[in-house]
């Protein structure tokens, strides 16, 4: 882009709105351009953006080409001011002063010069590094410990000097009283008065812009230019709004009313720490400021605030009122309260350099119990074991002084260490170890020339692992699709119920919204949500599974009558079947799912882990959840899981209008179970096996599992099968019958039986039927 000179503007031929101009930009071809702009004339000064240009309108860009406007060629493009990123006017073109030169680049009139932003990632725990400073602080320390090997490296770091810092008037101006020392372990401020609150200066406000902020006004982009500079968030109130000169740091009683900065109306906790006057709040301190004490065009005087607050008290007032500001992010993980000083020293010097004023009155500053270094004790044999290489202990020191920390005592191999109060992430020894090795590097510290492993050996975790692939891929090829859901749920779905009591929920201390404010006790509510989902969008036949954890609370009762909190994590596996197996197709009429598909599916998935036939037994169960359900135990009478129909109220809560088949099986248990198991192979026997079927008519309470359990006390070795083909229920049948009717599989794995041995053995299973379940030939 370039200045340019219109020489001539006339109106084109073939329009009633734009216009056919030529123009000079400096090098003595004149180039014709059709330009649309109700302001363009002859002799004025211009931007034009040539042809190859790219000019840029949010993420999206386009290229200035040659082309014909309405059959008049266009070599360009005259600008407006929001077309190349200097205001927001589109009513027409920018003219320049007849000063401006044509054939200037348009970067050199307005002396844009180029800039690098530098995006740093920093993990959860660094919130030491969330600073401009911070960031340098850092990697001054990586560069120091690579100085000594290359000569080109001179590192120095530089904070912003202070010592020019005065106290302008000494008349007393606001004093401070801080009645909640545990929510505000410091809290620092000064007065400045007789500023002038206007535009900040180019650099200031190109500064912000660069990091995404927009410039307010020159005293609050101070204190926003200051928190990402050095960590420290600050408020600047105006002094009007501070009722006789005192600040009150407290809480006020539960539901007070606040209007916060954007307008809305918020009730207070007690527990909300407050900036107040003396008629009320003022801020909700560390989070959000309040309406009308905040710096405005009219303010002279303004009152500045440097503080420290309890992280756990500013995590817990921006959940309560759902806020998350750039002050909370770095009060609610922990900034440096001993640099609350020296930061307030900064901004003042600061807002005077911007705005002018005088400080007034001493400095205010409650801070009780001044916060101590963290102590660490430090084995130079951990380190050198942990990170697997002996570094030499010159060495550890030289980067102990990078990182600021300091050796206060040695005795042998164990160094005593004061910690900085900016880095609350190391407290232990093992955090130390971590910077040492950070700063070390971790590409120095070699493979050596043997690596001993087994590649064999399988924890309890892989065995598991393996299992639920196998699982997996099982259920997969039957149709199921697997799921995978949030361990954290809503406590409402456990309310009224007695299968999960709301008593055993897991309550979360800082939960991030009211749908996620316990642990699940169950799969089943998760899987309930993704039916929904999918039903809501026309997909209504389902087979789901999911593997996961579930959590309960439980009291355990020890000695002397105590009892101890204990938090119960197991893993489950969990189907959900609901819908048609087939719809919509030419070949085959629609088949509804069915809860005896779910316990086929069980069954297999039982077998495949060789916990299946007669070492498990089902037991007829109903409550809450299920209107008809399944409990699956073994012999020892531990519940491997359960599967069955859900109550329809339950399904109507999920806005499910289907039968929902559910199973939820402990994973765990089912692994012990497994491993306990013996697979073992036999020859197929060559000898034929003979099936005989009985219609049995029985009450109607008895269960076909009941009748397969007394069928096989009657043989173990010659009945193999027993199965269910047939089950009648309606006329002709006494009240309180039903008729099975059910297989019988016999074999001899060492000869042909005769018809005699048949006749027998089918007589003896009629009469243990007969005898224990009362079931008689129809």
């Amino acid at each position: 882009m370039v200045v340019g000179k219109v020489l001539t503007c006339t109106d084109h031929p073939d329009s009633d709105h734009l216009h056919v101009t030529t123009v000079d930009l400096g090098d003595g071809i004149p180039q014709q351009i059709v330009c649309g702009a109700p302001n363009v004339a002859a002799g004025q000064k211009i931007i034009v953006a040539t042809i190859g240009t790219k000019l840029y309108s949010g993420d999206a860009s386009f290229t200035i080409k040659k082309s014909k406007i309405r059959g008049v060629e266009s070599n360009g493009m005259i600008c407006a001011e929001d077309e190349i990123g200097i205001g927001k006017s589109h009513a027409g073109i920018i003219v320049l002063p007849d000063s401006a030169e044509a054939g200037t680049p348009a970067n050199e009139y307005y002396n844009v010069k180029s800039d690098y932003v530098l995006e740093v990632d920093i993990t959860p725990n660094r919130i030491d590094a969330a600073s401009h400073f911070g960031v340098a602080r850092d990697l001054a320390a990586y560069l120091q410990a690579r100085a000594p090997k290359s000569p080109l490296i001179r590192v120095v770091l530089t904070k912003p000097s202070v010592e020019t810092f005065k106290i302008d008037d000494p008349t007393p101006a606001v004093s401070v009283t801080v009645e909640n020392t545990e929510a505000c372990p410091r809290y620092c401020g000064l007065t400045i008065k007789d500023i002038t609150v206007k535009e900040s200066p180019d650099w200031l406000k190109q500064r912000l812009e660069a990091i995404g902020l927009r410039s307010i006004n020159n005293v609050v982009d101070v204190t926003n230019y200051i928190l990402h500079e050095t960590g420290q968030p600050l408020h600047a109130f105006d002094l009007k709004e501070i009722i006789d000169n005192k600040v009150i740091v407290k809480t006020l009683p539960e539901g007070s009313p606040f209007i916060t900065l954007d307008g809305v109306e918020r009730k207070l906790s007690d527990r909300d720490l407050m900036i107040c006057n003396l008629e009320g709040g003022m801020c909700i301190g560390g989070v959000f400021g309040g309406l009308n004490s905040g710096v405005v065009q009219t303010t002279t005087d303004v009152f500045l605030e440097s503080a420290y607050f309890n992280p756990t008290w500013i995590r817990k007032t921006a959940r309560r009122h759902g806020l998350s500001t750039d002050a909370s992010f770095r009060f609610e993980r922990g900034v440096d309260p001993n640099n609350s000083l020296y930061v307030l020293k900064r901004a003042a010097l600061l807002v005077q350099e911007v705005a002018g004023g005088k400080i007034t009155g001493e400095i205010q500053d409650i801070y009780p119990n001044p916060t101590p270094s963290a102590c660490v004790e430090l084995s130079l044999q951990k380190v050198w074991n942990l990170i697997g290489k002996q570094i030499s202990e010159e060495t550890v020191e030289n980067i102990l002084q990078y990182l600021e920390i300091k050796i206060v005592g040695k005795n042998e191999d164990v160094w005593t260490l004061d910690v900085p109060t900016y880095r609350v992430d190391v407290t232990r020894d093992v955090d130390v170890i971590e910077d040492i090795l950070r700063i070390y590097g971790y590409n120095n510290v070699e493979i050596g020339e043997t690596l001993k492993s087994n590649l064999s050996y399988q924890t309890e975790t892989d065995a598991s692992y393996k299992l639920q692939n196998i699982i997996s891929e099982q259920l997969t090829g039957y149709g199921f699709n697997e799921v995978l859901n949030n361990s954290l749920t809503a406590e409402t779905y456990y309310e009224l119920l007695t299968t999960y009591p709301k008593e055993q929920c897991v309550q979360l201390k800082n939960p991030l919204s009211v749908e996620l404010n316990v642990m699940r006790q169950t799969l089943l509510f998760g899987g309930l949500e993704n039916i929904r989902f999918n039903r809501n969008r026309k997909n209504p036949d389902l087979h789901l599974y999911e593997f996961g954890n579930v959590y309960s609370f439980h009291s355990e009762k020890k000695q002397e009558d105590n009892h101890l909190a204990a938090i119960k994590e197991e893993s489950h596996l969990a189907l959900w079947i609901t819908g048609n197996n087939f719809s919509n197709s030419w070949i085959r009429p629609e088949e509804k799912t069915s809860v005896y598909e779910l316990k086929a599916c069980v069954e297999n998935i039982l077998l495949r882990l060789g916990v299946s036939g007669k070492k498990i037994a089902y037991k007829s169960i109903s409550n809450d959840i299920f209107s008809s359900a399944l409990s699956i135990e073994t012999l020892s009478g531990r519940k491997l899981g359960v599967l069955g129909i859900l109550q329809k109220a339950l399904c109507k809560k999920f806005d499910v209008n289907a039968a929902l088949y559910f199973a939820e099986l402990d994973w765990n248990l089912l692994i012990k179970e497994s491993r306990t198991s013996h697979v073992k192979s036999t020859e197929i026997s060559k000898f034929p096996s003979v099936r005989r079927d009985l219609a049995l008519l029985i009450d109607k309470n008895i269960s076909f599992a009941e009748i397969e359990k007394t069928a096989c006390q009657a043989d173990r070795k010659i009945l193999k099968e027993v199965s269910l083909f047939d089950v009648y229920e309606g006329k002709n049948l006494p009240e309180g019958k039903k008729s099975y009717a059910v297989s019988f599989i016999l074999q001899d794995e060492e000869k042909t039986l005769t018809d005699k041995q048949i006749d027998t053995l089918m007589e003896k299973i009629q009469k243990t039927l007969r005898e224990k379940l009362n079931a008689i030939l129809r």
